[in-house]
């Protein structure tokens, strides 16, 4: 489980990705995100943003959390499947951030949803897993015929 976390947190957003100019800075409110659009803004924080350094960190931890959670809870109540599968190699940490920030733009509800709900349904759609009898290890777990 703790390679599926660390390929969250590069999934996610352990570094900083480009935003537009214009941006707006992230606030204290968004601490903790109630929504998506929070959790995209925490992730996007750039270095001339004073709150740079605790929005990754928050972005991280968030995203780790919500692995685990995803991970865990499926992992109990269905045995035979997993919410989603991580692709190897990993895609880089701007490439992450950048095809979460893409998809949550893409459809403006997407950014009211709560930010776990977000995140998740970012990695099931992006990353789904071939065969609903995949596990967590990412082999196919059906019997020879």
């Amino acid at each position: 489980m703790r390679h599926t976390i660390a390929a969250l947190c590069t999934i996610i957003g352990c570094a900083s990705f480009g935003v537009t100019k214009g941006q707006a800075e992230v606030s204290q409110d968004q601490f903790p995100p109630k929504t998506t659009g929070d959790l995209v803004a925490l992730c996007n924080a750039t270095k001339v943003d004073p709150l740079m350094t605790a929005a990754l960190n928050f972005c991280n931890g968030f995203a780790e959390g919500a692995v685990e959670l995803a991970l865990g809870y499926e992992s109990v109540a269905r045995k035979d499947r997993q919410p989603f599968c991580l692709p190897t190699p990993r895609p880089s940490h701007n490439e992450a951030v950048a095809q979460f920030t893409t998809w949550a733009n893409a459809e403006p509800k997407r950014l009211e949803e709560p930010p776990i709900i977000g995140l998740v349904r970012f990695l099931e759609q992006q990353y789904p897993c071939l065969h609903p009898a995949t596990t967590r290890t990412g082999k196919d777990q059906r019997s020879p015929s």
